[in-house]
């Protein structure tokens, strides 16, 4: 039976950052992930935090497809890769249509199309290919013109490239192409709306689900008030269902759709869209909250471990929260513990 593994998240920041993953790294945890979506951008704090470790993986959760060329996206993986020693993990994700037509000024069509191209040409470029690629959304060389086929002056060097989906279409596709999942709005009662379609895509390759790491988050908290806490964090998830996304097309929504909550995540989502947000936030189930985390005693926690880790999951990414960087690192320290607890069969 495979055993769980921890990443944790992090953003820019100064001393109490740099402690908190150095911490980590000393701790065991084995990742640390950077978010982008309009803020700061997922690459930079990589390599700052690649100065001040040595040992734990640094992955981009997610660099947004379309906001960089596929031959910037390498060559920033191959940076990244001298930098760290080869400790990156190259997190890619479509986004959506609101921050890529918005923000970027890139059109949000074939985006899963557009996903599968950046990661056979980042793969041609870091491993040493000339760089000669003719597919639907990219043609390298350009044609009728001066550009050439070229080959990458950087050292070839293994990337793995990590996926962001949730969709059928883009879950087989990162099941066919990909190294790992990072995935999201996940139960372990309904892995299968997930896992069966990674399965197929990895099908299509000769492969299995055993090939890839499979990471979904999960915020922990040690609490004896698991009702409070599962409410707390259900109503974060009214933010989620009326604003990632529009009224048509909300990814997140739609995986809990598929997961038996049709009904009321739409709730949710009209309740927010028409000004009722506090309505919104507490329409959302408790169950939700309590479902897609790790919160209550270290017993339960070891048995939602447990219950992740029988799904077929291989890292949970953990949300560490806590005003104090001392009640961060406790938190992050107790649930290392009910990991080896829980990795050793004790």
């Amino acid at each position: 039976m495979s055993s769980i593994r921890i990443a944790v998240s992090a953003g820019p920041g100064g001393d109490e950052t740099v402690w908190f993953v150095q911490e980590a790294e000393r701790l065991g945890v084995h990742s640390v992930w950077t978010a982008e979506a309009w803020g700061t951008d997922a690459l930079t704090p990589l390599a700052f935090l690649a100065a001040k470790t040595s040992r734990i993986h640094l992955g981009s959760g997610i660099v947004q497809v379309g906001a960089r060329t596929p031959a910037m996206v390498a060559m920033s993986a191959m940076s990244m890769q001298a930098l760290s020693g080869d400790r990156f993990i190259l997190g890619l994700g479509t986004s959506g249509p609101q921050v890529m037509e918005g923000w970027h000024g890139v059109r949000f069509r074939s985006p899963i199309q557009r996903t599968r191209e950046t990661i056979e040409i980042v793969r041609m470029i870091t491993s040493g290919e000339n760089l000669a690629y003719a597919g639907k959304i990219y043609t390298l060389p350009l044609p009728d013109g001066p550009g050439r086929s070229i080959r990458a002056a950087a050292r070839p060097v293994h990337v793995p490239i990590y996926v962001a989906s949730l969709g059928p279409a883009n879950l087989k596709m990162t099941g066919e192409l990909a190294d790992g999942w990072v995935g999201t709005s996940f139960m372990p009662e309904s892995a299968e709306v997930f896992l069966d379609e990674l399965r197929t895509g990895a099908g299509k390759t000769g492969r299995s689900l055993d090939d890839l790491d499979l990471q979904v988050p999960a915020a922990v908290e040690f609490t004896d008030d698991v009702e409070e806490a599962a409410k707390r964090h259900a109503r974060g998830y009214g933010f989620t269902f009326g604003a990632m996304g529009s009224r048509e097309q909300n990814f997140y929504l739609n995986a809990f759709v598929r997961q038996g909550y049709g009904d009321v995540v739409r709730e949710v989502q009209k309740l927010w869209l028409d000004g009722e947000r506090e309505q919104a936030r507490d329409r959302v189930p408790t169950e939700i909250g309590l479902k897609t985390n790790l919160l209550g005693t270290r017993e339960m926690i070891g048995e939602r471990l447990r219950a992740y880790r029988d799904a077929g999951i291989t890292t949970i990414r953990a949300g560490i929260g806590g005003e104090t960087l001392d009640g961060r690192l406790t938190t992050l320290g107790r649930l290392m513990d009910v990991v080896n607890e829980v990795n050793t069969g004790a």
